[in-house]
């Protein structure tokens, strides 16, 4: 089986699209990773297309706030997110208030053959908050008492990354990219795995393309691709919305 694996789409429909288009059927289910909404300026549509396309889907901090959630108060956020998230929140229909009510940071699903493999927006030990981008900060994630499975898939970072767990004493980083040859991940039955697959609709590698990764349950590989999208699209729609200058800017560089 053939996972397509996407996180932090923050409301960039034109990424997303291009995301699946590019996948076309070369995959058999989508998990979604969280911060489907937030900074960009097609909530809905994002939403929309989460809701149809998503067999699993955990909410993230910019998805919290776009609803009011107490858990992500908007007040944590800069003035630029804040402005934007209280944009997408007021955008939002009520269905897909419901649905991004529904989800949760965090959560383990069982594959058949693999076992338990979690999914978090953040971290195994903070799936709200915590920017997963030390090796030691991986380690005690790896150590943490409620991360027991072999593999946790995050987002949050928007940065195409994954820690290896080697001998249960240290934590190998590795920041996958099409240039260096590494963007093939081969999982090993006696190490464990923290896996980022990037941003879809906000990269912040210095790499504007969309990221996204494909999980082989069968081949145990995971495989990092990037693609470009319209990006001058997405900024048209968000000067329309009015939203801060700085996130439109931003786009065009990866940060």
């Amino acid at each position: 089986m053939r996972i397509l694996i996407i996180s932090d789409i923050h409301a960039n429909l034109v990424a997303l699209e291009t995301v699946l288009a590019t996948a076309g059927h070369n995959y058999h289910r989508l998990w979604c990773l969280g911060d489907t909404i937030g900074y960009g300026p097609r909530p809905n549509e994002c939403a929309n297309l989460i809701r149809e396309r998503a067999n699993e889907a955990i909410s993230g901090n910019h998805d919290l706030a776009c609803i009011g959630d107490p858990l992500a108060d908007l007040d944590y956020f800069n003035h630029d997110a804040r402005r934007a998230n209280e944009w997408n929140g007021k955008q939002l229909t009520e269905a897909n208030r419901e649905w991004l009510r529904s989800l949760t940071p965090k959560r383990v699903m069982q594959l058949d053959g693999l076992g338990p493999v979690m999914l978090a927006h953040g971290s195994p030990r903070d799936p709200i908050w915590e920017y997963l981008l030390s090796e030691q900060d991986a380690l005690e994630n790896f150590h943490d008492t409620d991360f027991t499975q072999q593999l946790c898939f995050i987002g949050h970072s928007h940065v195409p990354i994954y820690y290896r767990l080697v001998l249960d004493e240290f934590a190998e980083m590795t920041l996958p990219t099409r240039q260096n040859n590494q963007n093939v991940l081969e999982i090993k039955p006696h190490e464990r795995y923290i896996i980022n697959p990037g941003s879809v609709g906000q990269p912040r590698d210095q790499d504007p393309r969309a990221a996204y990764a494909i999980f082989d349950t069968d081949a145990l590989t995971v495989t990092f691709h990037r693609v470009e999208y319209d990006i001058g699209t997405t900024q048209d729609q968000m000067r329309l919305a009015n939203l801060p200058r700085s996130l439109v800017q931003r786009l065009d560089f990866g940060i």
